[in-house]
């Protein structure tokens, strides 16, 4: 494991008109797709560091961006409850599914069978084929709206945030429900699997680590003052990455939670001066988007 960790700012995009709250990467890539209130998707160019284009614009807010591995497929999770799969090279619309109502908060692949699943403002859950492009399932999750999905990294668990803080554990191959357990006292806003353990952050500026199969806790801390917005994690597993809307961007060793980095402008870092909604991780660049209508790009280094 590297002994030192090094996070510089390496740019500041600009030039959207309202917060912004979903990021992607597609692997392998020199762009990054962003989307808010501006109710477009922006390209990025990652080597010049600067606006490419409008990849599309969409009639609501985005919610949610994945970029589909080994493909030109990205797709887009908005708040009127449609998910767009949008060909990046070609600028064309492969699909246009809808929720029965409420917005989409997330999306999930789930590689082995090759589907989509989105989850959002009704509870249930929407499992699409990307080879057919129809609608394979719908289950009830949750009585009230969850917000996020994770899939473990064997991919044999799905796990589900909802507003009441309860966390819900599913069988990804055929979602039948394994448990549920009241983990945060406010609504799970992240989840992240990591190293065989599932990591929950709530609005209630708290982050537990659990046994996936029973959902015990095994620690509990409060990193932030308020809402946890994004976990994610280095390719290596051994470092993780939290944001939050306390406008702190905050590095930690996975294996004992504890704290490497604070990035905040009250520690005189040129960072976020407004909410951080959203983080990711790649390779060696850590990606922060905000209510402040930026997304900054950080460069780690590591020793």
């Amino acid at each position: 494991m590297a002994s030192t960790l090094e996070i510089t700012l390496e740019s500041t995009l600009t030039g959207h008109q309202n917060p912004v709250f979903a990021l992607a990467q597609p692997e392998n890539s020199s762009v990054l797709y962003t989307g808010g209130n501006d109710k477009g998707v922006v390209e990025w160019d990652l080597q010049e560091m600067k606006f490419k284009r409008i990849l599309c614009k969409v009639g609501s807010s985005v919610y949610k961006l994945l970029a589909i591995p080994d493909s030109d497929l990205l797709a887009i999770g908005l708040r009127s409850g449609q998910l767009l799969l949008v060909d990046t090279q070609k600028q064309s619309l492969v699909a246009n599914w809808n929720t029965e109502s409420g917005a989409i908060f997330d999306i999930k692949l789930i590689p082995s069978k090759r589907e989509l699943i989105a989850i959002g403002e009704e509870g249930f859950a929407y499992v699409w084929s990307l080879e057919s492009l129809e609608l394979l399932y719908r289950f009830k999750v949750s009585d009230t709206t969850a917000r996020v999905i994770c899939l473990s990294e064997d991919g044999k668990l799905l796990a589900f945030g909802d507003k009441l803080g309860m966390v819900h554990v599913h069988d990804a191959y055929d979602f039948h429900k394994y448990i549920k357990e009241p983990i945060h006292e406010l609504p799970v806003t992240s989840l992240r699997f990591i190293n065989g353990e599932l990591i929950s952050g709530g609005r209630d500026a708290k982050i537990n680590r659990l046994d996936p199969k029973t959902l015990e806790k095994k620690q509990s801390l409060v990193p932030h003052m308020f809402t946890v917005y994004g976990i994610d994690s280095s390719a290596d597993n051994n470092f993780l990455v939290t944001v939050s809307r306390d406008k702190t961007i905050k590095i930690w060793r996975s294996a004992d939670w504890g704290l490497l980095k604070n990035i905040s402008r009250d520690k005189g870092v040129e960072s976020h001066y407004l909410s951080i909604n959203n983080v990711l991780w790649q390779e060696n660049r850590i990606f922060t988007v905000s209510d402040d209508k930026s997304i900054k790009i950080w460069k780690v280094e590591t020793h």
